[in-house]
C-alpha cells in the first residue's frame, strides 16, 4: 500500500463521516417541508410538482446513503460504532422512504381531500426531522450534550405525539368512512406516515446509544 492511501485510511473519520450525516438530515428536513407543502396545498398542479421534488430529494438521500455505507465499507477508523453509523444512516433512508412512499400514495390513490391527521403527521416528521439535525450537527464537536439529549427527548414525544395522532385518525377514519377503498387508502397512507415518526425516534435512539458510549 502507497505511503499516501496508508496515511489516507488512518485520516480521522469526523471529516468524512459527519459531513454527509450532516447532509443528509439536512436533506430530510428539506423533504420534510416540502411533503407539509404537498399536504397543504389544493392545487392538483403543484402537488404534482411536489411529489417529483420529494422523489428527486429521496434519490439524493440514496446516494448519500450509499457514501456512508462505503466510508464504512473500506475505513478502519470510525468516528463512533460501525453499528450506530449503519443504524443511523438506515433510520435518516428509513424515513425518506416513507415520506416517498406517501406521498406517492396520494398520488396514485388520487387522493383529492387531505385530512387533517395527514397534515398533522406531516408536521410533526418535519419537526422531529429538524431536531434530528440539530442533534447530529453537534455530534461532530460533542460540545453541547445536553443540546443533543433535548433534541433526542423532543424527538420520542413527537413520535408519543404521532402515536395519538395516528390512532384517533384510524378511529375516526372506521367510524365516519363507509366506503372500504377509501378507508385502506388512508389507512396506509397514514400508517407510512407514523412509521416515519417511529424512524424518527429510532435515529434518536442510536444518537442516545452514542453520547453514551462516548462521553
Amino acid at each position: 500500500m502507497r505511503l499516501d492511501n496508508f496515511l489516507q485510511f488512518l485520516v480521522p473519520k469526523d471529516k468524512k463521516f459527519f459531513p454527509l450525516f450532516e447532509q443528509a438530515t439536512a436533506n430530510l428536513v428539506k423533504t420534510s417541508k416540502v411533503l407539509c407543502e404537498l399536504v397543504n396545498t389544493s392545487d392538483v398542479t403543484k402537488r404534482k410538482e411536489f411529489i417529483r421534488e420529494i422523489e428527486h430529494l429521496e434519490h439524493a438521500g440514496d446516494n448519500i446513503t450509499h457514501l456512508i455505507f462505503n466510508e464504512l465499507g473500506t475505513n478502519f477508523i470510525t468516528p463512533f460504532d460501525r453499528e450506530d453509523i449503519h443504524e443511523l444512516a438506515s433510520a435518516i433512508d428509513d424515513v425518506l422512504d416513507l415520506i416517498h412512499g406517501a406521498a406517492k400514495r396520494l398520488d396514485l390513490y388520487k387522493v383529492e381531500e387531505i385530512h387533517e391527521s395527514i397534515s398533522k403527521l406531516s408536521e410533526i416528521i418535519m419537526q422531529g426531522s429538524q431536531e434530528l439535525n440539530v442533534a447530529v450537527c453537534q455530534l461532530k464537536n460533542m460540545k453541547d450534550v445536553s443540546l443533543i439529549k433535548e433534541a433526542c427527548v423532543k424527538m420520542n414525544s413527537m413520535e408519543n405525539l404521532a402515536d395519538e395522532v395516528f390512532n384517533n385518525s384510524i378511529a375516526k377514519l372506521f367510524e365516519s368512512e363507509k366506503d372500504a377503498i377509501r378507508i385502506i387508502k388512508y389507512k396506509e397512507i397514514l400508517a407510512a406516515l407514523e412509521t416515519a415518526t417511529d424512524k424518527v425516534e429510532d435515529a434518536a435512539n442510536v444518537i442516545q446509544s452514542i453520547i453514551i458510549k462516548t462521553t
